[in-house]
């Protein structure tokens, strides 16, 4: 007869930990699990399907790391579950860009069982030095909570905190799970009452405070604007941000980074503004301004052309999610969004001073009577993708000419662009792209609904380093647009440094023949070339290219020397900055 412990004994509802964690994985939003099956996480495995997760499967960690947090941007929160070491230490380049960009991801790792670690065994996957808590320490900066489930009696506690933190703080966290951890008992009555995600309230006085200082500056300024970043999107204050503009008609412009928080067919809506590669009437209105009402700010130098930003912080209101400022006070712990709500509900609208945003001009287009055989160029391309997308669509574009070439696209309304602007890790769109579009394949398999389409603009330079998980795509039958971008290499870096250097140039690939190569029948995937207009148009007016299902891969040709003006200029302020001696 099998002995049970006492705490065990005790327990009402007896559950294995595997099945609690991924029970919670399920409860807050996780419907399918990144990663690579590994020794030390085989068993835990074994536990997905029962608790009604479904098993990715990706080619490597890092492509699960990059695909877990695409599906995170979408779905609003992800996981990915890799082994001991050489597993995690593979996926941590993904991870790290999670956190720099606050999207919250959950990493499982499997590790070895606390027998081994106390007895200090020379195990595979180790360092040979008899720390097993290396790897963990290496993760810990890049997450905002670490949980190593060793005692039975704290572990569920540890993953219910662990996940509350991932989701309120848009953070990964690192979940270390020891094999024999695995099937032990939790209590599973704490499986009734799901984790509260609700974010905290401020303090009621500070909040008021800060909500009457804000409100005093907005009511008395002439030029008023509201300008929307990512932090906003990744702490969730969309609906604050849009019934504020819904109310006032305040002219709204959006970073490279916040592209797609706001409905750019609104009448407010007034485009991008990045500093000095702004369209010139954008640029004048934010810069002319006498408040900016920042929400979700993230400075970086790609998201600011360069840090070329002319705002003054006389003139500026900054909203987060974990502090406020107004002009040069600071209040910690002042959370933007019930700021956010607080202002919509006491704003005084007959002191409200809405211009109308400037007039949206289409990119450069060379006219109509341009020859429909020349070249396809990036100022017309981008110009001219707005009208082949639609409502609702998931545009996810990797860094290099079609992060900053975006910038010219409006967007029809529901569209959500996904982009890594900050961490900038080349080769993280193909990841992304498959995870994002898997999480719109489980919405739809919730809803009922349709899933959305997904479309990726890629590099061919960045596709050399994620390629194969255009498999994973094929595999799980995901409905993909992808576009490679054929310009002989490493664009941006080319006008950064080493226009003919041969270190930014790659190998040439046959990218029609990847679909095959990746196992695909012509009704899962087809491709396409087109490099002049004419074949583009033709392309994207084809009713089969639009609706069929399943990878539709387009090599797009392009000139090597050509580049948006707004990566010129991102790119020229970058080299000065390097060359910097003092």
């Amino acid at each position: 007869m099998t002995s049970v412990d006492i705490r065990t004994g005790n327990l009402i509802k007896p559950v294995d930990v595997a099945e609690y964690l991924f029970t919670r994985l399920r409860q807050i939003g996780v419907r399918s699990v990144h990663g690579l099956p590994g020794d030390f996480n085989l068993v835990a495995l074994d536990y997905l399907p029962r608790a009604g997760l479904t098993w990715v499967g990706n080619c490597n960690e890092l492509n699960a790391a990059y695909a877990a947090d695409g599906y995170a941007r979408v779905r609003g929160i992800g996981a990915i579950i890799t082994t001991f070491g050489v597993g995690e230490l593979s996926a941590i380049n993904g991870i790290a860009g999670a956190y720099s960009e606050h999207v919250p991801v959950v990493h499982i790792v499997g590790c070895p069982s606390t027998i081994s670690q106390r007895s200090g065994l020379l195990l595979h996957h180790t360092l040979g030095n008899g720390d097993f808590n290396a790897f963990s320490h290496m993760s810990a900066a890049i997450s905002c909570a670490v949980a190593r489930l060793n005692d039975p009696a704290e572990i569920a506690a540890q993953i219910d905190y662990a996940l509350r933190e991932c989701y309120l703080r848009s953070r990964p966290v690192y979940i270390m799970f020891p094999t024999d951890m695995v099937e032990k008992k939790v209590e599973g009555v704490r499986l009734d009452t799901p984790i509260d995600l609700r974010e905290p309230p401020n303090d009621p006085d500070r909040e008021d405070y800060v909500v009457d200082v804000v409100l005093k500056y907005l009511h008395a300024a002439q030029r008023p604007v509201v300008l929307v970043d990512a932090c906003a999107i990744r702490h969730r204050v969309l609906d604050e941000v849009h019934d504020l503009i819904e109310k006032t008609q305040l002219p709204v412009f959006v970073t490279p980074m916040g592209k797609s928080a706001i409905n750019e067919t609104h009448t407010s809506f007034g485009g991008v503004y990045s500093g000095s590669a702004s369209d010139p009437a954008v640029k004048d209105m934010v810069e002319s301004s006498d408040l900016v009402l920042s929400v979700g700010a993230l400075k970086s130098d790609f998201n600011t052309a360069g840090f070329s930003y002319r705002l003054s912080q006389l003139t500026s209101i900054d909203l987060h999610s974990d502090h406020c400022i107004v002009r040069y006070s600071e209040y910690p712990g002042v959370r933007m969004k019930g700021v956010l709500r607080k202002i919509v509900d006491r704003l005084d609208l007959s002191k409200i001073k809405a211009q109308p945003p400037p007039k949206f001009q289409e990119p450069n287009s060379a006219g109509a009577d341009a020859d429909p055989n020349e070249l396809i160029k990036q100022a017309w391309f981008w110009g001219r993708i707005n009208r082949f997308l639609r409502e609702g669509d998931i545009v996810v574009t990797e860094t290099g000419t079609a992060n900053f070439g975006i910038w010219d696209t409006r967007f029809p309304s529901g569209v959500t662009a996904l982009n890594q602007t900050l961490w900038g890790s080349i080769g993280w769109a193909v990841g992304a792209c498959q995870g994002a579009a898997l999480a719109t394949k489980d919405e739809a398999a919730a809803s009922g609904g349709e899933p959305r389409r997904t479309i990726l603009f890629e590099g061919d330079g960045s596709l050399q380093l994620t390629a194969q998980e255009v498999s994973t795509m094929l595999r799980h039958g995901l409905d993909v647009i992808l576009f490679v971008i054929c310009n002989e290499g490493y664009t941006i870096e080319r006008f950064i440094h080493g226009m003919d250097a041969a270190y930014n140039d790659i190998a040439t690939w046959r990218h029609r023949d990847l679909p095959a190569a990746f196992g695909a029948t012509e009704e899962a995937a087809r491709s396409y070339a087109v490099r002049t207009r004419s074949e583009l148009e033709a392309l994207l007016a084809d009713p089969d290219f639009n609706d069929r299902k399943g990878l539709r891969l387009v090599e797009l040709y392009m000139p090597r020397e050509d580049a948006p003006k707004s990566l010129q200029v991102t790119a020229e302020a970058s080299a000065k900055r390097n060359a910097m001696t003092e």
